[in-house]
């Protein structure tokens, strides 16, 4: 087996893949090419879980490649349950309760 399907393999055998944050980097040149053949090759056969804080619209630039993005986004969303949270994020919320909860007191009751 050569190692370019050696590597795809990785990709294409697990039931559900999961690729979380999707366009936190920019992927390097040709990305694109082997993440639409990933996707293309699982298409309605695995399952495949994508998380992103980028909106769809930029995926094309993210990518580096258009029409491997438009590709991509045809089949990965064909069948998608796409599930789309706002607010402010969970880890930021629980650092603030978490540094709150440390800080030294500034005083007691006594020195009132």
């Amino acid at each position: 087996m050569e190692c370019h399907e050696k590597i795809l393999q990785r990709y294409l055998k697990p039931d559900l893949l999961i690729v979380d944050d999707m366009g936190m980097k920019q992927l390097p040149k040709r990305s694109g090419e082997y993440l639409f053949e990933i996707i293309m090759r699982r298409h309605e056969l695995r399952s495949t879980m994508m998380t992103s804080n980028r909106p769809l619209d930029d995926w094309g630039q993210l990518i580096g490649d258009v029409p491997s993005a438009t590709a991509i986004l045809d089949r990965f969303l064909h069948r998608a349950e796409v599930v789309q949270i706002t607010g402010k994020s969970y880890r930021l919320e629980k650092s603030k309760k978490s540094s709150n909860d440390t800080k030294a007191p500034t005083g007691s009751k006594a020195e009132e």
